[in-house]
């Protein structure tokens, strides 16, 4: 059994939109290590609209090749050997980001669907559904909609702070965790999620919640 974080950020903040930064190569060292910490066998780097190969010493632990793709419905992450590097925000449909990410060998998830995002309404067709770290809808909400259109559902944190690597993943059985066995675990439905509710995700969600209500995300 592994344990996949596959939903991570290698930065703090949100600026610089699209391109990577100083600051990456240093994001992405702090992951891995409170990853390593944590037990998990893998991470997906996956920053918005831009994918970077790391050249850093991970260890025992894989990291996954990504990227939080900003579609004209919101948000949707590309996992697998081969994402694009760059997209620009608000261009791709829906559709257009499954053909992209299949055409490339690469898995799509609907991370966080209910927050600040109609990508449910296009019925995209995704590979698997993310219950958020951030929790900012019910777990019992995104489980309905999954089932509904049989689709898995996989886990992953969206940290974009160390401390929050792994309070929500994913755990794959039996396929490797090199990208190709990822794929095909989403692809197949092999993947489960866990939530961890240590007392600082909870205040940290708590926290989120009340920035995502102030920005006027819809939930």
């Amino acid at each position: 059994m592994a344990l996949l974080d596959l939903h991570t950020h290698t930065r703090f903040f949100h600026g610089f939109t699209g391109r990577p930064t100083w600051f990456d190569q240093y994001g992405v060292r702090l992951l891995v290590a409170v990853a390593r910490r944590r037990g998990l066998d893998a991470i997906a780097t996956t920053n918005h609209d831009y994918f970077e190969r790391f050249d850093v010493d991970t260890g025992d632990l894989t990291v996954i090749p990504g990227i939080e793709v900003t579609s004209t419905a919101g948000h949707m992450l590309v996992l697998g050997p081969d994402p694009p590097r760059r997209t620009k925000p608000n261009v791709l449909t829906p559709g257009e980001v499954v053909d992209l990410a299949h055409d490339r060998n690469c898995a799509v998830v609907l991370p966080h669907p209910f927050r600040n995002s109609t990508v449910i309404d296009s019925d995209p067709d995704v590979d698997a559904v993310e219950v958020n770290g951030k929790r900012s809808a019910s777990i019992e909400r995104i489980e309905d909609f999954a089932a509904a259109h049989d689709r898995p559902l996989m886990g992953g944190s969206d940290a974009h702070y160390p401390i929050e690597v792994g309070r929500a993943h994913t755990v794959i059985e039996d396929d490797p965790t090199t990208p190709e066995g990822v794929v095909a675990a989403l692809r197949n439905g092999r993947v489960d999620y866990r939530v961890r509710e240590w007392y600082p995700s909870q205040a940290l969600r708590r926290v989120y919640g009340l920035i995502h209500r102030l920005k006027g995300h819809r939930q």
